[in-house]
């Protein structure tokens, strides 16, 4: 039987235990609102294809073809069309895979698209280096940017020895491109989470002479 003396000591800590499971349980919460979004998303651009070609016509070297699947989350059609640009980039590497020391890289590159729209002409403007088209549509913009032909990734050198080669794509929004606002966005808003894994190439087989 508790004399009057136990019943304060039981209560205070009964009291202090409760605390530490409701503290427990907000860290818990927090922690799973702020990267539950980024744990738990698929990849939002996949790779349906890609193919490495050694060519020597219009010039030796590597040639990347690749399609992307993707589309444009509802932040960042908001954002062009507010007239924020914004930026892909599709990343190449090329490396030989060794046994007996780190893989070495052969080759890289990165071919950057900018996107961005005009409200007086009412058309999708993309940009890569001094070349850029219009469109009339954002479809037909991106469009393009998930469509790769012909892009030279590497000089022929590079593969003058198929054996133990481990290329690989990949297709990403460049975040560190937007305003800072939007960039304080995409760190916990997962419809700015627009990339792909890194994904392998294969290599034409009737082009490895």
């Amino acid at each position: 039987m508790l004399n009057e003396t136990d019943r304060p000591v039981q209560a205070g800590t009964r009291a202090a235990e409760a605390r530490r499971i409701w503290l427990a349980g907000l860290l818990t919460a927090g922690l799973a609102l702020v990267l539950s979004p980024r744990a738990r998303a698929q990849p939002s651009v996949s790779v349906e294809s890609a193919e490495l070609e050694v060519r020597d016509d219009p010039e030796p070297g590597l040639y990347l073809n690749a399609q992307f699947a993707f589309e444009p989350s509802p932040a960042l059609e908001d954002a062009v069309r507010r007239g924020i640009p914004v930026y892909f980039s599709i990343d190449f590497e090329l490396v030989r895979a060794r046994w007996y020391w780190f893989n070495r890289q052969l080759a890289s590159a990165t071919l950057v698209y900018r996107l961005s729209y005009s409200p007086l002409t009412r058309q999708f403007r993309l940009s890569r280096g001094a070349l850029a088209q219009p469109f009339d549509t954002l479809d037909e913009a991106l469009a393009t940017v998930r469509t790769v032909r012909g892009w030279k990734v590497a000089g022929r050198a590079a593969a003058q020895s198929h054996d133990h080669l481990l290329p690989r794509v990949r297709l990403r929004l460049d975040t560190t491109m937007l305003p800072k606002p939007f960039q304080v966005d995409s760190l916990t808003n997962h419809e700015w989470a627009l990339a792909s894994d890194w994904q392998p190439v294969t290599i034409d087989a009737g082009s490895q002479r």
